[in-house]
């Protein structure tokens, strides 16, 4: 039957109401848990209790011996191995290690550094999680054979790296420091993971980059892997993005053509998200930018030359400089006609070109390619007159006429009236595109760049007697008259 408030406070004093509320909170703890670990009570319980990461301290290092003694606090101590440690360490100096397990004759913890192997390890003593060494002997195509000891272990291929491996051979002869993920003692079976490692000191590397790390820093890092649309770069424990458009300021390009796995590179943080880990990373920005003081550089009407980076139906980009590009339009090509820029120019061609605009703001420049050479109409009527007949090359057919290209760049049109004596259908009868042909000059109008020509003509002076084109005609004679008015 439930007791009522005024019972419960007769039935309970103060000291013993917080009596009951201790001994509630510590229901389960271990006594020996909560004040030290110094004193198992039996072996393999205490063994199971221990075992783990601890944080201790460094109270003695005896290089003859090779020992290193550590002090958790409350009366626990451990010993660990000097040949764990890359260096001597410091007396004094904090860290992590794996406690073993616990020596009752010695009353001592027996510890590996932190991500060190264990040295004395056997079928008898191998456990899931145990991180141990061995050397790769071999290597199949499912993975590397290791030696551990006297053990034979086995590493799939994705249990080497946290990347991709294509060439395992590189790891014949290393010591490689793993985790035992698997293992069975009747068959011998030994299955090891050096990634299980490799992630563990990732991410905790991570988690301690992640306050130090803001937008805006330049940091070195080195390219895992890449995509088509970048490449993801490793900082030191965290990966970012280095997407395509900021790997180069130049146009248009295959993150391979500028990168290779295992590059080292300073890229800059453009966006950061702590939250996710996630990061942004740009190369180009790190570089100077091509643009500013272009318009110094590249003034208009300057001549520069260029090599042909992409050709579109609208034109060819031309690079004068890496990262500084500019649009050659398909109307700036040719003094002629053309159907495509493909007829005239092909990717990697250089050029000798002429600056027609620069603005370093927009990052746009054109050039011209024909202004870069003479101008077939600016001397046109003193190598052609009217009348003359000279050869030329028919380039295309309208249904007005056909177009006759009589030297690179100057082209004119013969008229559909033009092209015969007889009625004409349409051009496509009478003449085809590449077909050679004579043309007689009716019309030159330099200012239009306009040429007038015609077919039918020069083949009527062609039919003439010479002299009727070679010299002026006559005056026509008189005959002698008869008197009376009658000529003979």
């Amino acid at each position: 039957m439930a007791r009522s408030g005024d019972e419960y406070k007769e039935k309970f004093r103060p000291e013993d109401k917080l009596d009951a509320e201790v001994d509630a909170a510590l229901e389960g703890v271990s006594m020996d848990a909560l004040y030290g670990f110094d004193k198992p009570q039996e072996k393999q319980t205490a063994d199971q209790q221990l075992k783990g990461i601890r944080k201790g301290r460094i109270v003695t290092v005896d290089e003859k011996k090779g020992e290193v003694f550590v002090d958790f606090g409350g009366k626990s101590q451990g010993l660990a191995q000097l040949m764990q440690f890359d260096e001597i360490p410091t007396v004094g100096t904090e860290m992590e290690f794996n406690v073993e397990k616990y020596d009752p004759r010695e009353g001592l913890l027996i510890l590996s550094k932190k991500g060190a192997a264990a040295q004395n390890v056997s079928w008898e003593n191998l456990e899931v999680g145990q991180v141990i060494e061995g050397t790769v002997t071999g290597v199949n195509k499912g993975g590397l054979e290791l030696q551990v000891k006297n053990m034979r272990g086995f590493m799939p291929a994705g249990q080497v790296d946290l990347y991709f491996q294509p060439d395992l051979s590189t790891y014949i002869g290393q010591k490689l420091t793993a985790e035992v993920t698997q293992f069975s003692r009747e068959a011998r079976n030994l299955i090891l993971s050096r990634r299980n490692l490799l992630e563990r000191e990732k991410e905790e590397a991570k988690q301690k980059m992640l306050t130090e790390v803001a937008e805006g820093q330049i940091r070195r890092g080195t390219v895992r892997s890449l995509m088509d649309y970048g490449a993801f770069v490793d900082l030191g424990g965290m990966d970012g993005l280095l997407h395509i458009s900021e790997i180069t300021h130049r146009r248009g390009r295959k993150p391979e053509e500028f990168l290779k796995v295992g590059d080292v590179v300073d890229v800059k943080i453009i966006k950061l998200d702590k939250e996710t880990g996630k990061m942004s990373l740009s190369l180009k920005q790190t570089m100077a930018d091509p643009w500013t003081g272009a318009e110094g550089r590249y003034s208009v009407g300057t001549q520069v030359t260029g090599r042909v980076t992409k050709v579109e139906s609208f034109g060819a980009f031309i690079e004068v400089e890496e990262g500084l590009e500019g649009l050659l339009p398909v109307s700036e090509i040719s003094w002629q006609r053309i159907k495509h820029p493909s007829d005239v120019v092909r990717e990697g061609d250089t050029l000798r070109l002429v600056v027609l605009s620069v603005d370093p703001t927009a990052k746009r420049m054109s050039f011209s390619l024909k202004q870069a050479g003479p101008d077939p109409w600016a001397n046109v009527t003193d190598r052609y007159a009217l009348d003359m007949v000279v050869p030329g090359t028919v380039t295309r057919i309208a249904d007005f006429g056909a177009f006759v290209e009589l030297e690179p760049g100057l082209e004119g049109l013969v008229h559909v009236s033009e092209l015969a004596n007889n009625r004409v259908r349409t051009p496509g009868d009478v003449v085809k595109p590449g077909q050679s042909v004579k043309v007689r000059v009716l019309e030159i109008d330099k200012d239009a760049r306009r040429i007038s020509l015609s077919i039918k003509r020069a083949t009527e002076v062609e039919s003439a007697p010479a002299t009727a084109t070679a010299t002026a005609p006559q005056p026509k004679k008189k005959r002698p008259q008869l008197r009376g008015g009658l000529e003979f």
